[in-house]
């Protein structure tokens, strides 16, 4: 039995929780399912969202942008938001999509977004979110990177890790047990906020960018 594993014999902690993985954007629905807690959509994105993700990459020195919007105002929200978005009609026409999912899938008005260019780790430690649920999505740069259910130690969580870095605190046993998402994935993150998954949330965190990258990182959350 692994540390990991040993340290999870906590009865509040649930036996299993798995990610569903597919190129098919349906599969996001799996996040209703009690075992779920990543659901990831493979999404392959065109040549023309790639080419102006990189004209932001290479051209913007900042974006912050934090808005709540409706899927129906999603597009025009954007363009008043930020005039680097003005000239980026495949990126708006993708985010408007992923709103209007996002909010038809959990039956929301509104969703509060994030779209933010990182040229740092945000959250470099592993966390858990303390939400219901959060829709992550790397556009550009380095993704996002979590660990599966049975080879987290969640003992070693926030205050549990006393200070070590992620390496040095046990919270995973071997550098192989950390998975990463791809640039243009899709995924839901469920947080100790959904009722049942208190002790089940997903384990993940932010990526560091190589020395002169950035990232284009994509959030969404329930604001209603």
């Amino acid at each position: 039995m692994t540390n990991a594993l040993a340290a999870n014999d906590n009865p509040a902690i649930p036996a299993n929780r798995f990610a569903a993985i597919s190129s098919e954007p349906n599969i996001l629905t799996d996040i209703y399912r009690e075992e779920i807690n990543l659901s990831v959509w493979q999404c392959t994105l065109s040549q023309a969202l790639n080419s102006e993700v990189a004209d932001l990459l290479n051209t913007a020195s900042e974006l912050q942008l934090s808005i709540a919007l409706t899927p129906e105002q999603t597009i025009d929200e954007l363009h008043g938001a930020s005039a680097l978005l003005a000239d980026k009609p495949a990126l708006c026409a993708h985010l408007a999509m992923l709103v209007d999912m996002f909010c038809t899938l959990f039956e929301l008005k509104r969703a509060g977004l994030r779209l933010t260019l990182l040229n740092k780790a945000m959250c470099p430690k592993f966390h858990v979110d303390h939400i219901p649920c959060r829709l992550v999505s790397t556009l550009g740069g380095v993704a996002s990177q979590w660990l599966p259910h049975d080879k987290v130690d969640r003992s070693k969580l926030g205050l549990g890790s006393k200070g070590k870095k992620d390496h040095e605190s046990g919270i995973y046993t071997c550098q192989s047990d950390i998975q990463q998402l791809n640039t243009g994935d899709v995924a839901l993150l469920k947080g100790s906020g959904w009722l049942g998954n208190e002790q089940g949330a997903l384990v993940h965190r932010s990526p560091a960018p190589a020395a002169g990258e950035t990232r284009l990182l994509l959030t969404l959350d329930f604001i209603d």
